[in-house]
């Protein structure tokens, strides 16, 4: 893995062996993996215990290459570049198939934050889940 990983301001070369494999079996993923699905998958090279997917997956959340989705309890890696330049990120969840759409709107960054400030609240981050049909199950 020698590419730029999606302008997140850290090289995929980088990595360390665990971080490597963690993004990549979330890069493969079709959908949200748990910590313990990637710990499943990884267990043929060398994962034995969910610390050591956790640590990874710390890491990666750090350098914005890979999101949490609060409300699943899983992980997508990023799919937007440029994202960890943002402080508010979306995700529409279909609730029928599982897609994960990453949405990154500077508009609703800025709303989100007047309506934080005009009640005294300073955000340092926010993820907003929409959850609903995405258009090929609606």
């Amino acid at each position: 893995m020698n590419q730029q990983s999606h302008s997140h301001g850290r090289d995929a070369a980088d990595l360390t062996k665990n971080q490597s494999l963690v993004f990549g079996a979330l890069s493969r993923a079709e959908g949200p993996l748990s910590a313990y699905t990637i710990l499943d998958q990884l267990r043929d090279d060398g994962f034995r215990a969910p610390l050591q997917v956790y640590r990874a997956l710390d890491k990666l959340m750090e350098t914005g290459m890979v999101h949490r989705l609060e409300s699943l309890n899983a992980f997508v890696a990023c799919r937007h570049p440029g994202c960890d330049s943002h402080e508010t990120i979306a995700f529409a969840i279909c609730e029928t198939c599982g897609k994960v759409t990453e949405i990154s709107d500077e508009a609703l960054e800025n709303r989100l934050r007047a309506l934080a400030r005009d009640d005294g609240f300073t955000v340092k981050r926010a993820v907003v889940e929409l959850r609903g049909l995405c258009a090929g199950c609606a």
